[in-house]
């Protein structure tokens, strides 16, 4: 569980990136941080695992003051960065060394997800391709079973096929004793297996909500035209007409359009 408290965080000379700023999230859900450029997604991240201090307020992650870089809060929390570095190594060097900091590291899943991402232990990291490296990150992150995991833009340099064993590996790996959060601008690629949308802009929460009250309130559909469609929220225009969202009105659910959502959020459509 992560609880923040009237957080303030700002880097020098600049003005203030969060400013009493709060957040509870639960473990048992993967969480979709979404928010624009410079709405402080990626520092947010960097503060819960404990990369840089809060200047006022309090982060409580599985009871642990981040910063304080407890060896039992860093055996349970795993960042999966935007940016990363290998040293020269093998995979396999790798996960000898790297693994036992997590104790509840799962070897065979880790030889599960290698089959399913067709990475080969004894692959030197800094030899493979950036999305290889980038699936050896995950595959490594997920077999940590650390109880919060934190990823950050972490589909980009996957190609398509690559997105799709994502999403079906990170569901069929998360337990209910986890939480994932996923920043990301490629909302897409996860619109399908988060189960909970937070959207930050300018240093605040503008919109969090679980996906099961988003189907509950809202609707989403493509239509060929606008005409005689009454409340509409937002639209959009796509190669078939329109992509719409409208109040949910029977008991019929959508899917959520996660691009088409946080569109709408920016935009004050809702």
């Amino acid at each position: 569980m992560i609880k923040i408290s009237n957080l303030s965080f700002y880097y020098k000379k600049k003005s203030p990136l969060f400013n009493d700023f709060s957040l509870e999230l639960e473990n048992g859900r993967i969480v979709g941080l979404l928010g624009k450029n410079g709405a402080g997604k990626s520092t947010l991240l960097n503060l819960i695992a404990g990369l840089s201090q809060p200047k006022e307020g309090s982060i409580a992650v599985n009871g642990f003051t981040p910063f304080d870089r407890n060896p039992n809060f860093l055996a349970d929390i795993y960042m999966v960065p935007e940016e990363f570095s290998f040293p020269h190594v093998s995979i396999a060097t790798y996960v000898k060394a790297f693994s036992p900091l997590y104790p509840s590291f799962d070897l065979e899943k880790m030889d599960s997800i290698f089959a399913e991402f067709e990475l080969n232990s004894s692959s030197n990291l800094n030899k493979l391709s950036h999305g290889q490296r980038k699936k050896f990150l995950i595959a490594f992150a997920l077999s940590t079973n650390c109880k919060v995991l934190v990823l950050d833009e972490p589909t980009n340099g996957l190609d398509i096929p690559s997105k799709s064993q994502f999403r079906k590996i990170l569901v069929s790996s998360v337990t209910d004793e986890q939480l994932v959060i996923i920043s990301t601008h490629q909302v897409k690629d996860i619109d399908t297996i988060i189960d909970k949308v937070v959207v930050i802009d300018e240093g605040a929460i503008i919109y969090q909500e679980n996906t099961e009250e988003i189907t509950q309130k809202l609707y989403f559909e493509t239509v060929a035209t606008l005409a005689g469609k009454e409340n509409v929220l937002h639209h959009e225009q796509c190669p078939m007409g329109h992509k719409i969202i409208v109040p949910a009105t029977t008991n019929e659910e959508s899917s959520v359009d996660l691009e088409l959502l946080f569109n709408a959020i920016i935009n004050k459509s809702i």
